[in-house]
């Protein structure tokens, strides 16, 4: 085999980033493509084969790459680590539809899933996950291993942190040039919050206007 390509994660997430994945190598066939899920509950899902990571070290092929694609921050940096260590390449992956204008600065491994958004003068770290119909404007700074879920709204000079989860249908309000509206490393936004004013690392933020979660 010439190459094999790998989604980490046969979750649902998995699931809908493997034809994003297809559509990128139109001239390999299906074959050619694997989850990998080292609980591997299931041996074919989709059509694809369902493979263990050792698995996928031992298949026979010129070169191997994986995306992927799990919504858990701390376990995907892990695993960046691990695939990083074992000289596999860790592709990026982006739907055909997505927009993406000047000065956007994205790191390795991430995934930009249908109708995302990047407008202009946007860093973005490595291993970022924008669900679908999420967008981050102008002049934003987002960390690694961040995840947005989907339709996120991330609006003008904003910096999110390392590892910060935002929750579907958050909105962010816009800050300034000279101060930003921070999410902290770590953080939590809740499912549809509002979110104001910054948020502190490892704070749970819910509600409109968004609000610390008293546990």
């Amino acid at each position: 085999m010439r190459e094999l390509i790998g989604v980490y994660g046969a979750s649902g997430f998995g699931r809908e980033v493997m034809p994003l994945v297809r559509k990128q190598y139109p001239y390999l066939n299906q074959e050619s493509f694997v989850f990998v899920d080292d609980a591997r509950t299931q041996k074919i899902l989709n059509g694809y084969k369902v493979i263990t990571y050792l698995n996928f070290l031992n298949l026979d092929a010129q070169h191997k790459k994986i995306t992927i694609a799990i919504a858990d921050s701390k376990i995907r940096q892990l695993l960046a680590k691990k695939i990083s260590k074992d000289s596999i390449s860790q592709i990026s992956v982006k739907a055909d539809n997505t927009t993406i204008l000047d000065g956007v600065d994205i790191g390795e491994g991430s995934i930009l899933c249908h109708h995302t958004c990047l407008t202009s003068n946007i860093k973005i770290g490595k291993f970022f996950h924008a669900n679908i119909y999420s967008y981050i404007a102008h002049d934003c700074v987002i960390g690694d291993y961040v995840t947005f879920a989907p339709r996120v709204s991330c609006n003008g000079n904003i910096h999110i942190h390392n590892h910060a989860y935002i929750g579907t249908g958050a909105v962010i309000k816009q800050g300034t040039p000279d101060k930003p509206l921070v999410i902290g490393e770590g953080a939590i936004v809740g499912m549809g919050a509002v979110v104001t004013k910054d948020v502190p690392a490892g704070a749970i933020v819910i509600g409109n206007p968004a609000k610390p979660l008293i546990k």
